[in-house]
């Protein structure tokens, strides 16, 4: 079967994109979204993402990990899903959708994407780390030497480790820059690698280094190998409400591929 698909990127984070709206993608056959996401023998991408149709809002989004398996949350995903839907008529600059973790409000504004990400009632604090769920379970630790810093193997022991187990946690290493600026470097569970960018990591930093009092903006830079997001949040009891994940999304071919 040939389908046509659309890669797109935000800040490095890569997606293979299919509109499913006619439902012609076999969603149970994981090791096609595997080979889809190949990096050699596929398209090569982070993740596959279906647009779908929805009764109530403007689309629905279903995102698989690049190992096949569907997965929670994606932040960039949301952000490219969305400058996706404006391509193929969908919205204009504005749009609610569903995701594995509930409903979703975006806006296009320029060269941005805004992605409302849900609430987080409250973070959880260790003696070297911080543990938050931002639509993704994440880890995330202050790391002095982020430039040298072997991500892959320092990451996979902490995914796999306790008390994440089997499930795992996505895990991120974080440096400060300055009050408002931080650098960030993740490990992605279900590429089980580091990506240029997690966008649900970077959410989980910003919340994190307000908590502990390393920020004291409502509004940080992080700073990603695939370049520059933004983070804007209200501190609300224990937890945070009203994040928005800010950045670039786009597309960077069409294709059409047998398999």
């Amino acid at each position: 079967m040939t389908h046509t698909f659309y890669k797109y990127q935000g800040t490095g984070n890569d997606f293979v994109m299919i509109d499913n709206r006619q439902s012609i993608f076999n969603k149970k056959n994981t090791k096609l979204v595997a080979h889809l996401c190949d990096r050699r023998f596929g398209i090569g991408a982070d993740g596959l993402i279906l647009l779908e149709d929805h009764d109530a809002y403007d689309f629905k989004m279903v995102y698989y990990n690049a190992d096949g398996n569907e997965s929670s949350m994606c932040g960039n995903g949301g952000r490219c899903i969305t400058a996706f839907a404006k391509h193929v008529g969908i919205i204009q600059d504005i749009a609610v959708f569903e995701a594995i973790d509930g409903l979703h409000h975006a806006k296009i504004e320029g060269d941005l994407i805004h992605l409302q990400m849900q609430d987080v009632p409250h973070v959880e604090r260790y003696s070297d780390h911080l543990f938050l769920n931002t639509g993704s379970p994440h880890h995330v630790q202050m790391e002095h030497q982020l430039n040298t810093l072997d991500v892959k193997s320092q990451g996979a022991k902490i995914r796999y480790g306790h008390p994440y187990n089997s499930s795992g946690s996505n895990v991120n290493f974080v440096n400060k820059i300055s009050d408002d600026i931080f650098a960030v470097r993740t490990y992605e569970r279900g590429v089980e690698d580091e990506t240029l960018s997690c966008g649900t990591g970077v959410t989980a930093v910003a919340l994190a280094m307000n908590y502990t009092g390393e920020t004291t903006k409502d509004k940080v830079t992080l700073k990603t190998l695939g370049g520059d997001l933004k983070v804007s949040f209200e501190k609300f009891n224990d937890g945070y409400r009203n994040i928005w994940l800010i950045g670039p999304a786009q597309q960077v071919f069409k294709g059409t591929i047998s398999c």
